[in-house]
């Protein structure tokens, strides 16, 4: 028996249970094959302003909440686990290719000059200046200094140590279905038939969140998002670049040194996990249009996972309509960015009883108004 049991083993379910288990509760979490999700596919981006939404200004406070926990989080988990995690802070450039695309973004910026979140306009002259491997076809462009960026494969190797000092028990193994007793979840039903109990049980399997037996009906779904690695990208770019192609969207996200990740389709295919020639096609094409020296680059992966995606984009948190059973999922294109403010909200939910003022927008009663 447990005080708490984690199932989803991913970002977001190892930070709920490091900062449950520093609240005093007993933790396990189960996981057949933890951080293989959509934060091994994801690419790190810490972007609450140039993610932001029209009609999304709840979430938007809440990604910035979390935004700010980061600088602090990254330092605690190499304290606790001995894991560094490289936080990159050199801002982001969104750019535009043509007319239509520069439009867009001066329609973008109106709005986040509404809310108050610092942007600064370039023209296309000035953006290649901030970043001279950007094609000379680039026409304008926004510089957003606070978004951001982080290596999720690093930062689950992190969580793993610090949950593991902190005394979390991780069980590897695939969960079968949400005990329930009496009306209540009082733990996970595992491979081979074997239970473990637990007061609390924590949803946190991202997109097959809604997937296993017992639970009460939730508004998470997969959508498919396919991305590609590079290898050799040393000094091509200083930041993450998100462009639009004559309307269609790219990123490209520089990690570990000579590596850029260039992303990602969106895709309302369910479980669908090949790579398409066709996906492959539409990425490299537009990185290349904005950044012609990415020819010269090593592709070294190509890989499709699923982002939770929930009716309204944003996340999962708190109670369910089965008493027991707490919600951690849902994060859809945030769950790299939303990890902290996660973790602590639901730790404090779990602990005292009580749901946070911050967690109220995005418990799942939102949706029955």
């Amino acid at each position: 028996m447990t005080d708490v049991v984690v199932a989803g083993g991913g970002l977001i379910g190892l930070s709920v249970a490091w900062r449950s288990a520093q609240r005093g509760l007993s933790v396990t979490v189960v996981d057949d094959a933890p951080g293989t999700g959509a934060s091994y596919a994801a690419a790190g981006m810490l972007a609450p302003v140039t993610e932001a939404g029209y009609g999304e200004e709840p979430l938007l406070r809440l990604c910035l909440a979390s935004l700010q926990r980061y600088p602090g989080f990254v330092a605690e988990l190499a304290q606790a686990g001995g894991v560094e995690v490289a936080l990159r802070t050199v801002g982001t450039l969104v750019v535009g290719f043509d007319e239509d695309d520069v439009r867009a973004l001066h329609a973008l910026h109106a709005f986040q000059q509404e809310l108050g979140l610092e942007v600064e306009p370039l023209t296309g002259r000035e953006a290649r200046r901030r970043e001279p491997s950007l094609t000379p076809r680039v026409r304008g462009g926004l510089h957003v200094p606070g978004d951001h960026a982080v290596d999720p494969r690093v930062l689950h190797r992190a969580l793993l140590a610090a949950a593991a000092a902190a005394g979390v028990r991780m069980i590897r193994s695939r969960i079968d279905a949400v005990r329930v007793e009496a009306g209540r979840a009082t733990g996970l039903r595992l491979a081979g038939g074997a239970d473990l109990s637990g007061d609390a049980v924590v949803l946190a399997l991202g997109a097959w969140s809604a997937s296993l037996p017992g639970m009460p009906r939730l508004p998470v779904r997969p959508v498919k998002g396919q991305i590609l690695r590079l290898r050799g990208a040393a000094g091509l770019l200083a930041g993450t670049v998100r462009a639009l192609v004559r309307g269609r969207q790219v990123y490209l996200v520089p990690y570990a040194g000579d590596g850029l990740v260039v992303g990602a389709t969106v895709e309302e295919r369910g479980f669908d996990a090949a790579v398409t020639a066709g996906g492959v096609h539409d990425l490299l094409h537009d990185a290349i249009d904005v950044v012609p020296g990415i020819t010269e680059l090593e592709l070294v992966e190509t890989l499709a996972r699923w982002r939770p995606g929930s009716d309204d984009n944003a996340p999962l948190l708190g109670p369910s309509d089965l008493p027991g059973l707490v919600l951690a999922t849902g994060h859809y294109r945030n769950g790299v960015l939303l990890t902290p403010v996660t973790g602590d909200l639901i730790a404090e939910l779990l602990a005292s009883g009580n749901v946070p003022a911050l967690a109220k927008p995005f418990t799942v009663n939102r949706f029955r108004r």
